[in-house]
């Protein structure tokens, strides 16, 4: 960003101009987690039985730094909306992330952030782009498959889920045909 006058960028412009997390890292920490699933297994044949054992630490790790890094873009996504000129973001970037690990809460939350990320992209493409329940849905489903059958498996769903509300923020972002004082309120 270039400035004619000399001045450096404030902090809200720097943050305005924040990109959108790279979700191709998360479908690649989902393909590691996989691959330490299957070396797990070979090195450990019991952890196929099933049953409750403590995995190897880089299966944890592969699991964890995926984990981690989903919450990074979710953390990141809501801080790009709350830098949006116009547009008054009702979730900030730390109440995004940290409402996850509250039990039970966290199972409407994962409906909940979504929905106010498709109403901005709805509201600034004046179209019904984005469906949050569709999101919702994938998330949750994703949640299940990794704390139940897989991880690296639930981490790549997660992502695609990621790649649908990236793809609906980058279309809502670039969007600028009609001026943000020229658009109706989003409804509450």
């Amino acid at each position: 960003m270039e400035f004619s006058n000399g001045e450096t960028p404030s902090r809200e412009a720097q943050q305005a101009a924040a990109p959108l997390p790279q979700v191709w890292i998360g479908y690649l920490l989902g393909v590691v987690t996989i691959v330490a699933e299957i070396i797990a297994v070979e090195l450990h044949p019991e952890l196929a039985k099933g049953g409750f054992t403590i995995p190897p630490l880089y299966l944890f790790l592969s699991a964890f730094v995926g984990g981690v890094y989903w919450l990074v873009c979710v953390y990141q996504y809501h801080v790009v909306l709350a830098h949006v000129p116009g547009w008054n973001h009702p979730v900030s970037p730390a109440r995004a992330v940290g409402f996850h690990f509250l039990p039970l809460y966290n199972l409407y939350w994962v409906f909940k952030w979504p929905q106010e990320i498709a109403r901005f992209v709805n509201w600034r493409l004046r179209k019904p782009l984005m469906k949050p329940q569709a999101v919702g849905i994938a998330v949750f489903t994703a949640f299940i498959v990794r704390l139940l059958l897989d991880p690296g498996l639930g981490l790549i769903l997660l992502f695609v889920a990621f790649s649908h509300v990236s793809e609906c923020l980058r279309r809502a972002l670039a969007s600028a045909a009609v001026p943000a004082e020229n658009l109706p309120p989003p409804t509450e």
